[in-house]
């Protein structure tokens, strides 16, 4: 925090005011001391993949063989910044329920969103939970937004999804998603003769409406593939990172389940994975 800030910050007459402001900018300082922790440590680790020793890293930046060791292994994982940076609002859709038309969150969204909050935590990312109101319309012109709701949901949501250049959600008899570039289509186990306990999920990370960033979104065609595409992200977010890191892309999940409870025993990629800038 600059000298200034200290200076105004400690000349508030008000006690309670000034405890209020004083949280507030330490907070500010402390989230800005791990952002800056894991972009030193994944720029060592990105300079130390290009061919570069830790000795000539440590030259080249003024500190010792040592200290870079140190950060190499020390402070928030980069790939944590797949997620976002900061703090993450993390939001799931409300439905309406059957018996008596009450607002209500399912059960595998509120799991889902409970096992991404865990994860992003363990990266030292702070999580703030919302909900999609019935109705859908949700402000997504936000930063470190992560969004768990499909298009039936939201219209919102739903005009977001189009402007993915590869992926499409296809509404039928049945909810499908459907890659126009191999005419793939993923329908959901459940949704076939004979049944299957194999689910399908959108994963991506999308622009914004006011084209000012991006937003993380993903759901499953039913509850299985969104538990999965969590599985997915809390197994191999580092090789994920490491293929798109912050960029814009989409995938579809393939999840494989157990009957009885519904929790994913397998995640994987079930497609390509894009990268939208490539198009």
């Amino acid at each position: 925090m600059p000298p200034g800030n200290v200076e105004r910050i400690a000349a508030i007459e008000d006690p309670f005011q000034l405890l209020r402001v004083a949280t507030e900018r330490l907070n500010a300082a402390q989230q800005e001391v791990g952002e800056l922790s894991r972009l030193r440590r994944r720029v060592i680790q990105e300079l130390h993949a290009q061919g570069l020793s830790y000795a000539q890293i440590a030259k080249e930046a003024g500190l010792t063989r040592g200290r870079i060791h140190q950060i190499r292994h020390t402070g928030p994982a980069p790939e944590g910044a797949f997620l976002g940076t900061g703090t993450i609002t993390l939001v799931t859709p409300l439905k309406r329920e059957a018996t008596n038309a009450r607002p209500v969150v399912a059960m595998e969204d509120v799991t889902a969103a409970k096992r991404l909050e865990d994860l992003a935590r363990g990266f030292d990312l702070p999580v703030e939970l919302e909900h999609v109101p019935l109705g859908g319309e949700i402000d997504i012109n936000r930063s470190n937004l992560i969004v768990i709701c499909g298009p039936r949901l939201s219209t919102v949501m739903g005009a977001l999804y189009e402007s993915d250049p590869v992926l499409e959600w296809v509404k039928d008899d049945v909810w499908t998603l459907r890659d126009s570039r191999t005419g793939m289509v993923y329908r959901s186990g459940s949704d076939s003769e004979p049944p299957r306990a194999v689910d399908y999920a959108y994963l991506g990370r999308l622009g914004r409406p006011d084209g000012n960033g991006n937003l993380l979104v993903f759901t499953g065609i039913h509850p299985q593939g969104t538990l999965g595409v969590v599985q997915l992200l809390q197994t191999e977010i580092a090789t994920l990172w490491g293929q798109v890191g912050d960029k814009r892309f989409s995938t579809v999940v393939g999840v494989e389940y157990d009957p009885a409870t519904g929790e994913p025993v397998k995640a994987e990629l079930a497609g390509p994975l894009y990268r939208h800038e490539e198009d």
